[in-house]
């Protein structure tokens, strides 16, 4: 059983591990450095629970932790990059454990996140990242059938 569910500002520390992993497993691609404690910095974790533009999840999968999604809900157009929408709504991080990857939990997760939030979507990967790549173009073309615009 898959389930997406808000973190509460109580889990911050929880999410604040994952990110952990999920720069650590990102940084081949984009060059994200250890600062001199030896953790990597994400400059928007308290921002999750003070902008309200913001909404950050966990994934569960049977009840085990297996990832994050952090998003942002209607963005204005001026702070979208491709978006002609009025509004839009952007997956600003998404992590999947690498024990959940292969298995459908990151499509499963994407699919229940767009379906909560249903508008225009702006998902942007680092170009160098060709997993990323190619499972948000396998993920975006299944749920729109198709109809989407990759640049």
């Amino acid at each position: 059983m898959l389930e997406v569910l808000a973190v509460s500002y109580e889990d911050k520390t929880v999410l604040h591990n994952l990110i952990q992993l999920y720069r650590y497993d990102s940084s081949e691609y984009d060059e994200h450095v250890l600062n001199k404690y030896g953790l990597y910095q994400y400059k928007y974790l308290d921002h999750q629970w003070t902008d309200e533009y913001r909404h950050p999840f966990f994934i569960f999968k049977d009840n085990e932790l297996a990832g994050f999604a952090l998003i942002i809900v209607g963005v204005p157009k001026e702070f979208v990059k491709l978006s002609g929408s009025q509004e839009t709504n952007v997956v600003s991080d998404f992590f999947v454990l690498r024990k959940y990857r292969g298995q459908g939990v990151g499509k499963q997760a994407a699919f229940h996140i767009f379906d909560m939030y249903p508008s225009a979507w702006e998902i942007r990967q680092t170009q160098k990242n060709q997993p990323a790549n190619q499972f948000w173009n396998k993920v975006i073309n299944e749920y729109t059938n198709g109809r989407y615009k990759e640049e």
